[in-house]
């Protein structure tokens, strides 16, 4: 496994989290980021925030219980900043905007949906977005890349509320019907770009960016 580490100290590791790779140890017995940096630096390694498996980009871990409850912490309160940036199908209807909805998961099937408020067992989500860049493919159609900014953190959240947008993100085998029923491997269009939090010791921010490498983002030109 080739992973790239951004930022590395004596408390924190963030690296980036290839795609297809699982965040922890499943039951898959498949290899996984924690585990290899667990093998790099000979310690215990504490995973901070979690990406779906076909997601790539940053990931946050610690290097002592320390700074884990301390991160961890600031991860249940919202205080740790993450944006993604997605190629999704389809043309949104406003440059910038939000999208607020509720979410169902289904345990046994391992996917989300969008129900009505006050749902039992459903919860808020909630996220800002802002269009990068538009390309018309003569395979896909209208392809449209965006920054996406998460105010909560639920399950397949990113994907479920695109895919309720109308605006599936590309690859995506779960949530949008023009992946679902291929036969060929395409990476998921979803990367971790960019997060931002307080060192547990120094109590700088840290804000770490990254450019996703897939072949899909590849047509598009931006910055983070």
């Amino acid at each position: 496994m080739d992973i790239e580490i951004l930022y590395d100290d004596c408390d924190v590791v963030l690296a980036v989290k290839p795609p297809a790779i699982p965040s922890a140890p499943d039951k898959t017995g498949d290899e996984d980021i924690l585990s290899y940096l667990e093998k790099i630096y000979e310690k215990e390694i504490f995973i901070i925030n979690r990406l779906d498996r076909p997601v790539s980009g940053i990931m946050l871990f610690a290097k002592n219980k320390k700074s884990a409850e301390i991160l961890s912490k600031s991860m249940q309160e919202s205080d740790i900043n993450k944006e993604y940036v997605a190629v999704c199908l389809g043309k949104f209807k406003e440059e910038k905007g939000g999208l607020t909805d509720y979410l169902l998961k289904n345990q046994r099937l391992n996917i989300s949906s969008i129900v009505k408020k006050g749902t039992k067992g459903s919860k808020e989500a909630k996220l800002t977005y802002e269009v990068l860049d538009y390309k018309k493919t003569e395979e896909y159609g209208e392809l449209t890349l965006v920054k996406v900014h998460l105010l909560t953190g639920r399950h397949h959240q990113i994907r479920v509320q695109l895919s309720g947008n109308g605006t599936p993100i590309f690859g995506d085998t779960k949530y949008n019907e023009n992946f679902k029923k291929t036969r060929k491997f395409v990476n998921i269009a979803l990367f971790s770009c960019s997060l931002s939090f307080v060192h547990p010791k120094t109590k700088k921010v840290i804000k770490i960016t990254a450019k996703p490498k897939t072949d899909i983002f590849q047509i598009f030109d931006f910055n983070i």
